[in-house]
Order: structure tokens, then sequence, then C-alpha cells
């Protein structure tokens, strides 16, 4: 099968999902081609089946803005004509969805068009009156649609009336990738013997609720020798800084900006803390769990369908800071019930968001609609 992958090339859940998908359906013999602004940044080397397209949009005077949409929708057609493309999977409803439903026009019927709804693309610009109309079109013209959590199903639903079918098909993490690391060398570099380690990995973005991590730690660190460290970069940054600063925490916290190889530092930590108030799915926590990782998270957005509370981790309602805390602080201090947490969080992950079985419900899905076509005509 010939698939042509849209995504935001840049560091973000949807954009990482997207390429390991495209790197698994190569790795099956599938043809892949990214169509993207830019190569994605897990593509840095070369891999068999998988081609990329950049997508270059000129500046004219006459734009106030560059057209990057109607730009993305004339090379996919341009791809899907020259490579004879089967699918086009795109990663976000906008602008993506109408891009290749404009290069399906160009193209013809026989080009399907699968949208991967992945949260922001709903729950921030969904609320958008100037948006939502269009949203909704991209949704609905669409040839299948999929969300990658329940919760975000629901809320599209809701937000834009949504009366189509929208399947259900979870992130994952690649577990010959995303697992326990042998990393006691790395630990010496930032906790001393018998201090804890809490991690916390975001894109800094207020929705993200960095200042609570801090003073979730602050609360655990009064009672509990530990460090925590903060892997990202974005908005917020600097008032955790600061915060950090104000609270006397300085020696204790590291900021160690964005990192590549994330499994590795996943598995220095002895907690992940997530304070998200939106998280449509929360592929982090997917990922520290893969590692042995267990997780302290809110019940915000489809946060629940991936942490079992009491099994994996914790969740408590956004903002409660001290239940969060009483929640660490109860795990570190039960050390049998923290390697049953453990043991646990790599079966639930392994098994419920196994890479293998996801990427076969994304080849079914491609095989049914093109199905479905042939049987039409």
């Amino acid at each position: 099968m010939k698939i042509g992958m849209t995504c935001y090339p840049s560091l973000g859940g949807s954009g990482v999902v997207a390429t390991e998908l495209g790197k698994l359906l190569a790795e099956r013999g599938h043809v892949v081609h990214f169509i993207t602004s830019d190569i994605p940044f897990r593509l840095g080397k070369y891999y068999r089946n998988i081609f990329f397209h950049d997508v270059e949009v000129n500046s004219y005077s006459v734009f106030r803005h560059p057209p990057y949409d109607l730009t993305l929708a004339s090379r996919m057609a341009q791809v899907a004509r020259r490579e004879n493309l089967d699918v086009l999977h795109v990663h976000y409803a906008v602008p993506h969805a109408i891009s290749a439903y404009l290069a399906k026009q160009m193209v013809g019927d026989h080009l399907k068009i699968v949208t991967t709804l992945h949260g922001t693309d709903i729950t921030v610009l969904g609320y958008d009156q100037g948006l939502a109309d269009i949203i909704r079109f991209g949704i609905e013209q669409s040839d299948a649609v999929t969300a990658v959590s329940r919760d975000l199903i629901g809320q599209t639903r809701e937000l834009l009336d949504i009366k189509r079918d929208i399947e259900l098909i979870y992130n994952f993490v690649d577990h010959r990738e995303y697992y326990p690391r042998n990393v006691e060398h790395l630990k010496k570099d930032y906790a001393n013997q018998g201090e804890k380690i809490f991690i916390h990995i975001s894109n800094f973005r207020p929705v993200k609720r960095v200042l609570d991590v801090v003073r979730i730690f602050d609360r655990v660190h009064s009672k509990l020798p530990s460090k925590l460290l903060l892997i990202g970069e974005g908005p917020d940054k600097q008032k955790a800084c600061q915060l950090v600063k104000e609270l006397g925490l300085t020696d204790d916290v590291y900021f160690l900006g964005k990192q590549n190889d994330i499994a590795a530092v996943i598995s220095v930590a002895d907690l992940l803390i997530l304070t998200s108030e939106k998280e449509s799915f929360g592929l982090v926590a997917l990922e520290a769990m893969a590692c042995g990782v267990p997780v302290i998270a809110t019940t915000a957005g489809g946060l629940p369908e991936v942490v079992r509370d009491g099994e994996t981790g914790f969740l408590k309602p956004v903002g409660d800071i001290e239940g969060m805390a009483s929640k660490v602080l109860e795990l570190m201090q039960d050390e049998t019930r923290y390697r049953t947490f453990a043991e646990q969080s790599i079966r639930h992950a392994h098994h419920t968001f196994n890479h293998d079985k996801i990427t076969s419900q994304y080849e079914e899905l491609y095989r049914r609609i093109q199905q479905t076509s042939r049987i039409k005509s």
C-alpha cells in the first residue's frame, strides 16, 4: 500500500505518533511518503520505504500571510499523482484535513483520506467560531476519522455536533525503544544515594500547569530527599525558574531543556508528574509507564484511559496540589507497592498500547475504506 502521511514535524505527541506509525508501516512493506513542511524530528536517518516531500511556501507580496494550507494541498496532489498514493493519512483536522480534501478534488475519489484527531485541533481550535465550521467540514469530508481517546471523541461530538463515525485508535509506543533502561550511572548525575527523582516532560505551555509541578515537588521535598527533572521548553519555563528560586529549590531542580533519548531520561526517574488541565491522551504518561515509571497525573481528558488509578499511578483533579503531593509521598514511602505499580505499568503499556496491535488497526482501516470504495463502484 502507498500511504501519504502529513503531520506537524516539530516536537509534540501528534508528530511523534505519526512518524512512528510511518516507520512501523514501512517495516511491514508499505511505502510511506511524508508530506510536511520539514523532516519530522524522529526521521533523522535513512529508513527503507520512507520518502520525504517538503512543502515550501513562497511569500508573494500580494499575500498578507503565506498560504501554507493551499501549498500543502497542491503538494499532496502532486505526490499522490506521481506516486499513485492509495491513502492520505493526516494528523490534525486543520489545516491538514482541509488540504487533503482539496488534494482529493484535484486527484480523484480513488485517493482516500484518514484524519486522526489528536486534541488541540478540537479542544482549543474547536471553540474558535471562526474555525469551527471548517473543522467540522474537514471531519465530515474524510473517508475515515480516528481519535486517540474516548474522551476526545465525546468532546468532538459535543462541541462540533458531529454525527459521523469516529473510530477509537489509541496512541502507542514502540516497545523496542520504550522499556526500563539500566541507567544507574546517569542517576548519579542528579541525585545522591537514597534520593528519589521525579520528572516532568512537556512543552511548558500554560495548559500543562508546570508551576503546579514545582509546588507539588516543594511539598514532597520537605518530607522526602528528592530531585526534580524538568524536560522541555516553552512559554512558562521562565515562570517555573522564578518559582524554583523563590521556593529555595535551585539546587534540587534541574532544567534539562529538550531531550532526544526520552526513554533513557524517563528511566532515570522514579515517578512522572503530569499536571495538565487538558490532555486528550497523554503520550508522555504512556512512555513513562512503558519504562516502568508510575505516573501521578490529573483526571483531565484522556488521562484516565491511559493511567489506571491505583494500579499504574494515581489520578487527582486538576489543581489539587496537596492531593497529588500526598499520593507521591504515599507511593514513594511504600517500596513493595511501588514495585507492584512499576510492574503493572509495564504490562499495561505493553499490552493495551502495543505498537504492533495499533499498527494493525490502522492497516485494517486503510483496507476497509479502499474496499468500501470498490464495492460502491
